[in-house]
């Protein structure tokens, strides 16, 4: 049966489609591989051809962050069912050329920059690469044999079977990738090797005999980003309890960490209770248990926010407090704390009240974060100018420094970009000389950015490492290294 094709998005393939191939007849001998990436008015288009050299398909992919579409594969077997599922439109696959394209924004035009920018940092958090950081938990998925013993910081990594060869080596992110480091002794189901972890995320292969692989029985495996597929492992630091409901059928932990996904985490029976073993990064994180279907806080552990519900969530917190503090309004009854880190919930985080003003405790991983504070249900206000003062900043362990030369006129500069959720007005940059600097802490990896001045959007006259938006311009690209 034939689908129904809208007359204008058909003429627009067949038109592109003639486009194409006349430019491919009659310049295939001169012309360099075609390779183009481009976003415009909220569609992005991919074009390839298929006579790209490898290098320069590894290039392509790793600089615009297209590892899920495995393009490599894909050449090889021409089969679109991966593509398609990811929401992708095959405009053109030929002999010769493939061309892309998918839907990101909404059918409305958006004309504010702040808008585009902020819903452009939506879309590429889901999956397009532009956002960079770390996990906020992990948890590990062996399928076919145990969890890998762990004593201390110790980890007993597990190759299992490969009885006939003559050696095994262990390489990952904890010996520099080293294949000559890390040899596994033989034992009568597989090979072992005893490694010193830190708590967190850590990729590994085998050496089976001078041949690279992934470990089969670990369902965790991520690409690097140059073609190379990797298994995961989490050294978890965290074990989630919780005593009796021996008669429920199935108990699952959801929480902030996973964006409260009551299907992933799993616990497994332990005694005449449920346990799971994770991995959670520094920080406050609030969760529930999830028994059959009836959504409950931990009995276990008194540390607990108000939600949304009118109930309570409980909380974990790992690391040091950072401690908040707001000076004066001592006739205040109420006064709440709020930020990025809690997704302005103006219901969570009640200051406490002291003989200067009011504080709160709250722990935070390493970062940049924005707050303010909810006195008796209204913002602090400038006693000067009348107005809601602004947000406030907090950089947690700054390890680079933005620098712009120039625009000695520039009444206000800020720094924009995936490391701080794009906001436009609060991380205002200081004026040195005939520079503006800000520090901030980066993960390491790939960020991208701009510099917002006296409300105009630019990029790093400074940086020509670059790449375009979806709005037809253009964001400035770093790389931060381990």
């Amino acid at each position: 049966m034939m689908r129904n094709i809208p007359l204008f998005t058909g003429l627009r393939k067949l038109l592109l489609t003639v486009l194409l191939l006349v430019l491919i007849g009659s310049n295939a001998n001169a012309q360099p591989p075609i390779k183009a990436f481009v976003v415009k008015k909220g569609h992005i288009y991919i074009t390839l051809s298929k006579n790209i050299p490898a290098e320069e398909l590894d290039a392509f992919v790793t600089q615009y962050s297209l590892q899920e579409l495995d393009l490599k594969t894909f050449f090889k077997n021409n089969r679109p069912d991966s593509l398609l599922k990811l929401g992708w439109d095959i405009n053109l696959n030929n002999g010769e050329m493939l061309v892309l394209s998918k839907n990101m924004l909404a059918a409305d035009k958006l004309t504010d920059p702040v808008e585009k920018i902020l819903l452009a940092q939506k879309h590429f958090n889901n999956g397009y690469g532009y956002a960079n950081k770390e996990p906020l938990y992990g948890i590990n998925r062996f399928v076919k044999k145990y969890p890998f013993a762990v004593k201390d910081s110790l980890v007993t990594f597990f190759c299992k079977g490969n009885s006939n060869a003559g050696k095994v080596m262990l390489a990952g992110t904890f010996n520099n990738w080293n294949p000559d480091a890390l040899a596994m002794q033989k034992v009568d189901s597989g090979w072992i090797a005893i490694v010193k972890l830190g708590h967190g995320k850590h990729y590994y292969k085998f050496i089976v005999d001078d041949k690279w692989t992934i470990d089969k029985d670990n369902a965790l495996v991520e690409n690097d980003g140059e073609g190379n597929d990797n298994s995961v492992y989490y050294k978890t630091n965290y074990v989630f309890t919780l005593a009796g409901y021996a008669d429920a059928k199935k108990v699952i932990v959801a929480g902030s960490f996973n964006n409260w996904n009551r299907d992933e985490m799993k616990m497994e029976r332990w005694g005449e209770g449920w346990l799971k073993h994770v991995y959670l990064a520094e920080g406050t994180h609030t969760y529930r248990f999830v028994a059959d279907g009836n959504w409950f806080a931990d009995p276990a552990n008194t540390q607990q926010y108000p939600n949304e519900f009118g109930e309570t969530n409980s909380v974990i917190t790992i690391g040091k407090p950072y401690i908040f503090l707001l000076k004066g309004n001592l006739n205040a009854k109420k006064v709440m704390l709020m930020g990025s880190f809690n997704q302005w919930r103006n219901y969570e985080l009640e200051m406490r009240k002291t003989d200067s003003g009011w504080v709160f405790p709250y722990v935070l991983g390493h970062g940049n974060y924005e707050y303010t504070f909810e006195v008796d249900g209204r913002k602090p206000v400038d006693a000067l100018t009348g107005k809601e003062k602004p947000n406030e900043t907090l950089i947690l362990s700054p390890n680079h420094t933005f620098r712009l030369k120039g625009y000695a006129n520039a009444k206000r500069i800020c720094l924009a970009g995936s490391f701080n959720e794009w906001s436009p007005g609060s991380f205002a940059m200081r004026k040195e000389g005939n520079e503006w600097i800000i520090e901030q802490h980066l993960l390491p990896g790939k960020h991208v950015y701009k510099f917002v001045v006296d409300g105009k959007w630019i990029v790093d006259p400074a940086n020509e490492l670059r790449e375009p938006n979806e709005f037809g311009e253009e964001n400035s690209v770093m790389w931060m290294k381990e």
